[in-house]
């Protein structure tokens, strides 16, 4: 705000005073006053609905400053300056790893080769987005590429053993020790407040007792239940009894290495006889139904940002302008088009077996990523997870539960790694016996610093994770275009990728503790 008298010009006397009188200013002049002296502006009165550029707003006036199309970009370039660069780091990688592999094969922008994309990195999207939940508290779990194994192991093996209730074969404490460890998350979640992991431990309790596991769908919400109860285990040992994240994660991370060998009874099991599951990575929505979904999603963004926009303006509040709105909401909506279109066209040389259509392994990771969006931006428990990880003890002295917030991401995480491990099976038509090992962790952890989520806590948004996931996908879907590139190449450019986007963090930090 402005004080009444800011830039104004000392008024003029309208009539000559004897000396150590005061002068009484005219109505298009101002005083100068002190402290609870009052003026009048120089020329026009500004009303609150009416203050544009280059005007001045009385000391009571509202902010209803209008962002143009111009404005727009100079704040993105400003934000970019002063160290907070979102996703470009990642977008301009794609970008350039595009480029380069496009030179390697002429194969890599083939709509069968773009399409198998969401198939092989659907895994990676969805454990990114659980950790991004945990990353931006400034925790670690490194336990998801394994918690994700074990879940989708118990889902397999109760499918093939026509559930679970009877026991695991081969070993016959294994189940009874996993209902306990149910029944401890269950009441760990309730004692925490974590309602919603809570909710879906009762429900995978529910469909075990009933014997309902022996069906895909339900085994496959019994391993997302089981996948929360680890959770809210991780998160009680990090948040209320204080083992560090690194420590109590990796411990989780080998001994769950040796529970999937547990729970398939060493063997891995198939499961491509299970259409659902196994088309989660290999099928594709309908040519209609990808309509829907890309007008839905595009279209709903740009509505929602109007109406956003419309409803500031009318209460008097900064917002958008109109042209600003549609010319990003615009471009998405052509994007995503553009898109869906190539994607209804068929893949398939073989003319015979037709495949077309949004895969499901983008259309679920893109909803995933939209609810979590949500989740942290209009939700309260999202503002209060941002206020944790930006500053521990001073949320914890405006009164956020900090040991709640941080136990409920943890569950996030591990849910998140359940449907991701289901995910990696599906596209690896198995759940084998090292299944989450590897470096599954390490691709997904990546993926959400790639996208731009911040190792450092406080800083990062959904969408990095299938940005970032994209990016890590596209390396060896490129080196395997190029049969004579050794397979080494893989590890070695996605850890300079890791390094550089890490680089990239620890960088733009600096800059925005400087201004």
């Amino acid at each position: 705000m402005t004080s009444p008298t800011d830039g104004d010009a000392e008024g003029t006397p309208s009539s000559a005073t004897s000396s150590g009188s005061a002068s009484t200013p005219t109505s298009a002049t101002t005083t100068q006053g002190g402290p609870g002296q009052g003026g009048t502006l120089d020329g026009p009165q500004l009303s609150a609905g009416k203050t544009g550029r280059g005007e001045r707003a009385s000391s009571f006036s509202l902010d209803i400053e209008r962002r143009g199309i111009g404005d727009g970009l100079r704040g993105y370039v400003t934000k970019v300056r002063t160290g907070e660069p979102g996703a470009l780091p990642s977008i301009l990688g794609l970008v350039v790893l595009g480029l380069i592999f496009s030179q390697v094969s002429d194969r890599f922008f083939s709509e069968g080769n773009i399409g198998a994309l969401p198939g092989q990195g659907a895994y990676i999207a969805v454990i990114a987005l659980g950790l991004v939940f945990v990353l931006l508290l400034g925790e670690i779990d490194l336990s998801a590429g394994t918690t994700g194994g074990i879940c989708a192991a118990f889902a397999a093996q109760a499918i093939v053993s026509d559930g679970l209730r009877g026991g695991v074969p081969g070993s016959n404490l294994l189940y009874g020790i996993l209902i306990g460890l149910m029944v401890l998350g269950l009441a760990l979640g309730i004692w925490l407040k974590t309602w919603i992991g809570s909710a879906v431990i009762v429900v995978g309790l529910v469909i075990s007792f009933a014997g309902l596991d022996q069906h895909v769908i339900p085994a496959l919400i019994f391993a997302i239940s089981v996948g929360s109860a680890v959770g809210t285990l991780t998160g009680f040992l990090v948040a209320k009894v204080g083992i560090p994240s690194f420590i109590v994660t990796l411990a989780l991370f080998l001994a769950w290495q040796g529970v999937v060998l547990f729970a398939l009874n060493g063997n891995p099991i198939n499961v491509t006889n299970y259409a659902f599951w196994h088309g989660l990575a290999y099928n594709n929505m309908s040519v209609f139904w990808s309509w829907v979904f890309s007008i839905v999603v595009a279209g709903g963004y740009l509505l929602y940002t109007l109406f956003k926009s419309a409803r500031a303006q009318a209460r008097g509040l900064a917002a958008d302008t109109y042209g600003l709105v549609l010319l990003r909401g615009g471009i998405i909506l052509v994007v995503a088009l553009v898109l869906t279109a190539l994607a209804n066209q068929n893949r398939n040389p073989n003319p015979n077996f037709v495949i077309q259509g949004i895969p499901w392994a983008a259309s679920i990771p893109i909803s995933l990523m939209i609810v979590c969006t949500i989740v942290l931006t209009k939700t309260t428990w999202g503002r209060h997870l941002f206020a944790t990880g930006g500053n521990t003890e001073a949320a914890r002295r405006a009164g956020i539960d900090v040991v709640h917030i941080r136990v409920s991401a943890f569950v996030a995480s591990s849910s998140f790694a359940a449907l991701g491990g289901i995910f990696l099976a599906s596209y690896q038509s198995s759940v084998s016996l090292d299944l989450g090992a590897g470096n599954i962790l390490l691709f997904s952890v990546a993926a959400a610093v790639i996208g731009g989520t911040s190792l450092f806590g406080g800083r990062g948004k959904a969408r990095d994770a299938i940005i970032g996931a994209l990016v890590i996908v596209i390396i060896p879907n490129g080196i395997l275009l190029r049969p004579s590139l050794p397979a080494q190449y893989q590890n070695v450019i996605t850890g300079l990728v890791l390094l550089v986007a890490a680089a990239v963090d620890a960088l733009s930090r600096r800059r925005s503790r400087a201004r």
